[in-house]
């Protein structure tokens, strides 16, 4: 396995980063059995766990934690905070208050002292991003975090955030982790040049578009897998399953599985530090370690590019985060009398 630095933090990591979520109630309960996954990527040479509280209400954690033992020094850890973890409405959210716990709680379930990289789950508009930040430097300075990163956080809020950890003092973001794969390239516009602008990381999530470019889910057929079992709308979209089925043969063409062309394509951009992986059972671990050495020529990548063109996205993944501006209607339309241009 080759390594990667980390943004400019000088942390070493691999182009494949070990995703936690689907070990759990939410994926595979069988905690020995998840245990077994993370080791064979390890002795892979994966060295970059990612994790979060919220996967599977701190499971996951608890699940990498006893696949850490012994191991900790070798890898680099990196977990999440923001999503609830009770009906208490203070635990939730990027507030000092909460996150302060939230990765005190990590630690425990983890089993270790520190994680490598702390990410604010997702944007918080009603918290002030120098509140987060403020926390997290303290957190920093205290040892319990190496680094900080944010999540799905739109090319603004990246910004803002530099701007104020220049002119408060505090810890800057050293990594962002944004959803990217063939079919969803919108941060190609604006969030991936701003991490490289600000020397930050990108750790892209679902570079397999959710399920879809594994080639279990085709047009006009109906898939019988685990995911198809929670109902995901981005799995059945029309526009996706369409690109779906142009890409198939031209990964069939290039004489590799769709898996391995979605995540060549992904690694592959300069902006992209490592791609996120996120198997269920062993075998999905193994078909995505076969395609580790996979290059995609310039040509291929031209023949995406005519497929779904630079900073497109078609639709979207259910779980993407969408800001106040989008979801909520009166933030985007005015009062009745105010809408007419006289």
């Amino acid at each position: 396995m080759k390594y990667r630095t980390l943004g400019r933090t000088g942390i070493k990591v691999s182009p494949y980063c070990l995703g936690a979520m689907m070990f759990g109630a939410i994926g595979n309960p069988d905690h020995d059995d998840s245990v077994r996954i993370i080791h064979k990527a390890l002795d892979a040479g994966i060295n970059f766990v990612d994790t979060a509280d919220a996967y599977s209400r701190g499971e996951s954690e608890e699940i990498v934690g006893k696949a850490l033992k012994g191991r900790r020094d070798d890898v680099v850890l990196a977990t999440k905070a923001h999503l609830p973890m009770g009906d208490d409405p203070n635990q939730r959210g990027n507030s000092r208050r909460w996150l302060v716990r939230a990765l005190e709680d990590s630690l425990r379930r983890l089993g270790t002292d520190h994680v490598d990289l702390l990410q604010i789950h997702r944007p918080a508009p009603d918290t002030d991003v120098e509140e987060t930040l403020s926390a997290l430097t303290d957190l920093v300075r205290a040892g319990k975090v190496r680094a900080i990163g944010t999540s799905s956080f739109p090319a603004s809020d990246i910004v803002e955030a530099q701007w104020v950890a220049e002119r408060r003092g505090l810890t800057r973001f050293r990594s962002e982790q944004p959803t990217y794969s063939v079919l969803n390239r919108g941060i190609e516009r604006e969030v991936l040049p701003v991490c490289e602008r600000y020397g930050m990381g990108a750790l892209v999530y679902s570079p397999l578009a959710g399920g879809l470019l594994t080639g279990r889910y085709r047009k006009d057929r109906q898939a019988d897998s685990h995911r198809a079992a929670f109902g995901f709308k981005h799995l059945s979209d029309e526009r996706r399953l369409d690109t779906v089925e142009q890409l198939i043969p031209l990964a069939e063409k290039a004489g590799m599985p769709l898996t391995h062309l979605a995540m060549a394509f992904a690694i592959a951009h300069p902006g992209v530090t490592s791609a996120i992986i996120g198997p269920r059972t062993m075998a999905h671990l193994d078909d995505l370690l076969a395609g580790a050495e996979t290059t995609l020529t310039d040509e291929i990548l031209e023949q995406i590019d005519a497929i779904v063109p630079p900073g497109t996205d078609i639709g979207t993944l259910d779980m993407a985060y969408n800001p106040p501006a989008v979801q909520e209607t009166a933030l985007r339309r005015r009062l009745p009398a105010e809408r007419s241009a006289a």
